[in-house]
């Protein structure tokens, strides 16, 4: 039997006269099909009314009987398979399919409750988060280093030519120096240059670097990471590279890395830490002078000198070559071989 709408569209258009060939066109289907529609009577039931629509029973009358075995066997282990099941249900007396067991199990089968991501808001001054997001550029690759204040969500950005140990003591120390003070905590993901290991999920402890250790003690912050496989409780810092990606980079043109850095900061003073923040609904920097500024810890008196730590070397970037004069080749002659023609030409 087909649909209804398609039966009330075939009466419509055999009412106004259409052959056969355009209503199986209109139709999308083959003229074949149109005349065992006629011939079969479909038009002569009542197709100015919708069918009801099929209802799908939860479970077949067949498995009714073994419907608590089922229930008692998931409760005890979620995971046993539907095949499992069905052996048991036969070994029991169910003379039903395999199908129709499956699709009871998969309604019945429990399902674990999804994990729910609390959005975990710091007080002014408590806490920093830190990431790195790559980008290509024309003239190479670079590293984004992200640093957002946790409560007023006020945001620091560069970028770099590495992502290095040397590359997040420059960056923080610049991204301090901006603030006019320190955090007392630092949020980092399972950064290389941070954390050297994470056993917390096996009951262990946080392993960091002890260089980075003894930069963070300089600076007064507190090394904190996320556990592995939970960077959404870094997401005031993973959200902004989105952000950055979509409404820095994404359809500007930059110079090189002195032009780049140059539209960064006037993007980060005029428009990133100026908009209406979506969580917060102020303004950043609004928010940051008002409430955080004061609660910051003060700055180091100097930069941290690491004695192991090679000094950054800096990638120049590629200009493009000058193409070089042609090479012209002059013939030297003694002055006495000049001599000779001016007297041979008098």
């Amino acid at each position: 039997m087909y649909g209804w709408e398609r039966l009330v569209l075939l009466r419509h258009l055999l009412d106004e006269g259409l052959t056969k060939a355009a209503i199986a066109d209109r139709l999308g289907v083959s003229r074949r099909v149109i005349y065992y529609w006629l011939e079969t009577g479909q038009l002569d039931r009542d197709v100015t009314t919708p069918l009801p629509p099929r209802v799908r029973r939860t479970g077949p009358p067949k498995l009714a009987p073994y419907a608590a075995i089922i229930q008692a066997r998931l409760e005890s282990y979620p995971e046993l398979s539907a095949v499992r099941l069905f052996e048991e249900c036969r070994a029991a007396g169910y003379l039903g399919g395999l199908s129709q067991l499956q699709c009871y199990v998969r309604q019945m089968r429990p399902r674990p409750p999804i994990e729910p991501v609390i959005r975990f808001e710091t007080a002014p001054g408590v806490q920093a988060q830190v990431d790195f997001a790559e980008v290509r550029l024309p003239w190479g690759k670079r590293y984004a280093l992200l640093v957002v204040l946790g409560y007023s969500r006020l945001l620091w950005l560069a970028f770099y030519p590495r992502q290095t140990m040397q590359t997040v003591i420059t960056g923080l120390e610049a991204a301090f120096t901006a603030f006019g003070g320190v955090p007392r905590e630092c949020l980092f993901d399972q950064m290389r240059a941070v954390i050297v290991d994470d056993a917390r999920s096996d009951g262990g402890k946080l392993l960091e670097n002890p260089e980075f250790l003894r930069f963070a003690a300089h600076w007064g912050f507190r090394i904190r990471a996320c556990r592995p496989y939970r960077a959404q409780t870094k997401g005031k810092v993973e959200r902004p590279i989105n952000y950055v990606r979509g409404n820095l980079l994404y359809g500007r043109e930059f110079l090189g890395d002195a032009d780049l850095a140059a539209q960064t900061e006037q993007w980060l003073t005029g428009t990133a830490n100026q908009r209406l923040h979506g969580t917060t609904h102020e303004a950043p920097q609004l928010r940051f002078e008002r409430d955080e500024r004061a609660t910051l810890l003060p700055l180091a008196r100097r930069p941290y000198q690491s004695l192991l730590l090679p000094p950054e070397r800096l990638v120049a970037q590629q200009a493009p070559r000058r193409e070089q004069p042609p090479h012209i080749t002059v013939e030297r002659r003694a002055l006495r071989t000049y001599t000779e023609l001016v007297e041979a030409s008098v």
